[in-house]
């Protein structure tokens, strides 16, 4: 069952993981039900009007908001998925840093400081994105698979072009 706005289970510096129609989006929860994340410009209304922007944004702002502002209609669920990696920080010098941030514009980019970049950095002091890495997983491997298919290819005109040459000779 999915948790409700008021009944989420967050505890102040848990990180928030928001389901939109094509990405994740991540924040991390302060308490009284507010959040801070990291929204590039092309965010302004919650939804990512341009993807194509996500690759230029000049920058993005670290906002705080209740949690319902953010999450609106989206499923969310609290996801502190490196816990089993890296120790999380304290809690307090998670909320404090977070809370320091607020009104930053910093430099975004999908591949590299994005908004689970900016929420992992606070609770590990490692920014890591899992969304980035599978992407390009599945990217490496669709690559490696394009790349067997034309060496496969290669190999049956040789063998064949081979046979046809054996066959001429005889």
């Amino acid at each position: 069952m999915a948790p409700t706005l008021y009944n989420h289970g967050a505890k102040p510096g848990d990180l928030i993981q928001i389901s939109r129609e094509n990405y994740e989006h991540w924040a991390i929860y302060i308490g009284g039900n507010e959040v801070i994340h990291l929204i590039p410009a092309t965010d302004d209304l919650g939804a990512f009007g341009n993807l194509a922007m996500l690759f230029d944004s000049r920058g993005a702002q670290v906002r705080r908001q209740k949690i319902w502002e953010v999450v609106r209609f989206d499923s969310f669920q609290v996801n502190n998925l490196l816990d089993d990696k890296y120790q999380p920080r304290d809690r307090h010098a998670i909320m404090r840093e977070a809370c320091s941030m607020v009104g930053d514009v910093m430099p975004y980019c999908i591949a590299t400081h994005n908004c689970e970049h900016f929420v992992t950095g606070l609770r590990y002091g490692k920014p890591e994105s899992r969304q980035v890495k599978q992407v390009a997983a599945i990217g490496g491997a669709a690559i490696a698979g394009v790349g067997i298919l034309a060496l496969g290819a290669a190999l049956f005109a040789m063998l064949k072009e081979d046979d046809h040459e054996e066959r001429r000779h005889k």
